[in-house]
């Protein structure tokens, strides 16, 4: 009995271990996407670059993770040694955003390694965290990424006097997010719970409607992380505020990603997935149609708890359910979706930016949902 006892302490220890040096990780890891989406482009357009610009720098990492799964169908695996060299490229991106911001041409060279390394590291992390957590754990230890998000909108927005600034803080946010990322991949030949990947010919025809309608889905929003920031300030509201209305849509992020648990256990993935895109139809309208009005902004924000914390998690998983192969199905996911559908998005929005902005953002969600009703459920249960 004894034995027994010390074998589900020794367990009980690893779990908690685990689950916090994850959540770490997401932590620090969106404090870096905080500084990048939120505080880059009006860094930049501080330094004079143009909208177009703008806008093509933030194409070229979502590119990058729209190309890098390719790689991954038949040349190579998402091990934790790339896994380690994802880190590595995060890292050299930092310390070369140094000297190359103040020009154009020269930021392109970062901004393409800074995209290959996120499309490294987030999958790997985020497969490895659901299979291991489980999909109602999961939300629970992704919240802190959201959480990391949010005080870096708070703490940055104070603090940001000049790019200098945001660099810095920029460069020890990749230091610890590597510490912490070598610190979780030293448990990998220790853990039993997680399922190795079961050999399979990756087909998108399985679930063609998913993919088409996550490819629209945040083709809308990379008109919304590249812009929004810049958007609200045009009209009037200044960029301490505007933090603040990130700073509230992670709150609602976390409060959903804490209790979404009950609404999986409920409702079939596909129709909340449905849900949330509808959800994000509205606040794009509304960002549309009251672009002056900051309690509109606020009601646009909160809808951000479900336009990616509920639309994200039931996506994952709907992928999880359906594809052996997990880790690919993840690369691809945030290919398709963030790499393709973003890269494409930022160059959209850089050229269409104006008034009707988001009333186009809307139109595109729309084409999200309507290709989701095509798709049919995969798999008869949710539960793993």
């Amino acid at each position: 009995m004894t034995s027994y006892r010390g074998l589900f302490h020794r367990i009980t220890r690893l779990d908690l271990s685990l689950f916090f040096r994850i959540s770490s990780f997401f932590f620090f890891y969106f404090v870096l996407v905080a500084i990048y989406i939120v505080f880059l482009p009006k860094m930049l357009s501080g330094l004079n670059y143009s909208t177009f610009q703008i806008g093509f720098i933030f194409s070229l990492g979502p590119l990058m993770r729209f190309l890098l799964p390719f790689f991954f169908l038949s040349k190579i695996n998402l091990t934790p040694n790339i896994f380690h060299f994802g880190l590595l490229l995060s890292l050299i991106s930092a310390i070369l955003f140094y000297f190359s911001i103040q020009n154009f041409y020269y930021f392109i060279i970062p901004n393409i390694l800074l995209g290959i390394s996120f499309g490294l590291m987030l999958p790997f992390v985020e497969t490895y965290a659901l299979g291991f957590l489980k999909k109602e754990r999961f939300g629970k230890s992704r919240l802190y990424g959201s959480l990391g998000f949010m005080l870096c909108g708070i703490i940055l927005a104070r603090n940001l006097s000049n790019y200098t600034v945001g660099l810095n803080y920029f460069l020890v946010t990749v230091v610890i997010l590597a510490i912490v990322g070598f610190s979780i991949t030293s448990y990998s030949d220790k853990i039993s719970t997680i399922k190795k990947v079961i050999e399979e010919k990756f087909l998108f025809k399985k679930v063609l409607w998913f993919w088409i309608s996550i490819f629209f889905m945040q083709m809308s929003f990379g008109f919304f992380y590249n812009f929004f920031t810049i958007y609200e300030t045009d009209h009037g509201i200044s960029l301490q505020t505007v933090s603040y209305l990130w700073t509230f849509s992670i709150i609602c992020e976390i409060t959903l990603f804490y209790f979404q648990a009950t609404l999986f256990k409920r409702i079939e993935l596909l129709s909340l997935m449905k849900l949330a895109i509808f959800l994000t139809i509205i606040r794009w309208l509304l960002l549309y149609l009251y672009p002056n009005s900051l309690g509109i902004a606020y009601l646009s924000q909160s809808l951000h708890a479900f336009g990616f914390a509920l639309h994200h998690t039931a996506a994952i998983s709907f992928l999880y359910l359906t594809y052996q192969n997990k880790k690919l199905s993840s690369q691809f996911y945030y290919g398709l979706s963030f790499g393709l559908g973003g890269f494409i998005g930022a160059l959209l929005s850089g050229y269409l930016y104006g008034d009707k902005l988001f009333l186009y953002a809307a139109f595109i969600a729309s084409l999200s949902l309507f290709f989701l009703f095509f798709q049919k459920p995969t798999v008869p249960k949710q539960n793993f």
